[in-house]
């Protein structure tokens, strides 16, 4: 993958941006709500003080190192962090992994779609993968209805592949290869 400055991504209605260590209190407000916490296998409950801002500092690294990329999701109108967008790269198979969530009250308003389309672009038209691959727990189905208007495809379901709170979940995979994208 080419050695790209660090990108923003930018929509009519969103900026996705790098996170600063002042979107630590909003990260744990927002991602510390049960309810997303629920819905992502990494997102620990509760959010403690701190964590949020150890986990920014690990995007720089990740970024200059190839490893992957995390995006703040943020309104235009007024910058208001809403939540996370990223990718895991995996560069010797020319793929990554897409993972995310949105804050709760931003929930059903497409903000999670329009973000997702940014960086599908990103990833096949800037980094020039061939494969971008999700997942998400079966319990978690608007997950899988953002995937499909992403033109993501269903790829499988592993039965009980993760545990999450102590009960073992099922992983929907979904995919889309750069020549789908750009169909």
């Amino acid at each position: 993958m080419p050695k790209l400055p660090f990108p923003s991504l930018e929509s009519n209605r969103l900026l996705l941006r790098p996170f600063s260590f002042d979107d630590g209190d909003t990260v744990e407000k927002l991602a510390g709500d049960k309810a997303i916490a629920a819905t992502v296998m990494n997102i620990p409950h509760p959010y403690e003080k701190g964590m949020a801002k150890e986990w920014i500092k690990t995007h720089e690294p990740d970024f200059v190192n190839d490893r992957g990329v995390n995006f703040a999701v943020t309104l235009k109108s007024d910058h208001s962090l809403i939540g996370s967008m990223g990718l895991i790269f995996q560069k010797a198979n020319e793929m990554a992994e897409l993972g995310y969530w949105i804050g709760l009250p931003y929930w059903g308003q497409g903000y999670c779609t329009e973000a997702g389309k940014l960086v599908l672009s990103y990833a096949f038209n800037e980094l020039k993968l061939n494969r971008v691959y999700a997942q998400f727990m079966h319990d978690n189905p608007a997950s899988g209805r953002v995937m499909a208007k992403l033109g993501m495809k269903p790829e499988g379901i592993l039965r009980q592949h993760q545990i999450k709170w102590g009960e073992f979940k099922d992983m929907h995979f979904y995919g889309i290869l750069a020549a789908e994208f750009k169909a």
